[in-house]
């Protein structure tokens, strides 16, 4: 069973710069995509970024040349490099992870990012 640890987050002042961790655990040893999601009150869940295990990279445009994603394949890690953060950027960001061609998603339990004005 496929589970994700996350780490990171925090707060931060606009400008400022913050970086999320997520491993899975579990033996993911298929073709798979990891990514983040965010949330906030009112609003649907929306992709932040993504990466596959061949190195396909998607951004939401509105993170696009201050989000960094990467992954190390061997230890099953995936990090965000979040900078030049806005208050927009203010929400639950969550670790996804599915393995492709297959429709079910994992979830970790979400860190909270707070940017402040």
């Amino acid at each position: 069973q496929v589970y994700l640890e996350e780490s990171g987050g925090g707060s931060v002042r606009a400008g400022g710069s913050l970086r999320l961790s997520c491993r899975v655990g579990g033996r993911p040893w298929s073709a798979n995509t990891m990514g983040w999601y965010r949330q906030t009150p009112g609003k649907e869940r929306e992709l932040v970024a993504d990466v596959t295990t061949g190195g396909e990279i998607s951004y939401n445009d509105r993170v696009k040349g201050r989000f960094t994603i990467s992954r190390d394949n061997p230890l099953d890690t995936m990090d965000l490099q979040m900078n030049h953060l806005n208050p927009e950027d203010t929400g639950v960001y969550y670790c996804h992870f599915r393995f492709l061609y297959t429709t079910r998603d994992f979830w970790g339990q979400g860190t909270q990012v707070t940017v402040s004005s």
